[in-house]
């Protein structure tokens, strides 16, 4: 591995969170870890939170926490068993995924879905913007087309 990066390269680092209740929710180890998330975030809400940092050469950074609340449906337990019997939740955060099409865990979210699946294009593009890389979206649009209209980028901020 290289000890710097050139001037035309940028580097992207980015770890997704789920809070619920001021508590962080890691990927579960076990059926039974997975069991007690999914039976804790059912029919509540929770936030997913994704810090995002880039690096285009040298001494040029932006970083940024892109936040989403994320309400849960009332799913049942054979759901929840059927769910886990599948393996799919011990390698996500909070044991599910919003965009698994058999479970479909979620009931409503506001601000942007691809944060929660775990990597928000969103923030990517406004740290490229931010940085003078690649093109410019028009001022006040949506920064991507899977967040909603009006939803904003909650504490995306300049590094210096």
């Amino acid at each position: 591995m290289r000890g710097s990066i050139a001037a035309d390269e940028v580097i992207l680092a980015a770890d997704t969170l789920v809070v619920a209740d001021g508590e962080i929710l890691g990927k579960p180890a076990s059926a039974e870890q997975a069991h007690g998330m999914l039976a804790r975030l059912r029919g509540r809400s929770h936030v997913v939170l994704t810090g995002v940092v880039l690096q285009a050469g040298v001494g040029l950074r932006w970083g940024g926490v892109v936040s989403t609340e994320v309400v849960m449906r009332a799913y049942t337990h054979l759901e929840v068993e059927e769910y886990i019997g599948r393996g799919e939740p011990f390698d996500k955060a909070g044991g599910y995924a919003v965009q698994d099409e058999v479970f479909r865990p979620v009931e409503q979210l506001e601000g942007c879905y691809l944060n929660v699946v775990g990597l928000p294009l969103c923030a990517i593009a406004a740290g490229l913007t931010a940085l003078g890389v690649g093109r410019t979206r028009q001022a006040g649009s949506p920064p991507c087309s899977y967040c909603r209209a009006g939803s904003a980028l909650v504490s995306v901020r300049s590094v210096n």
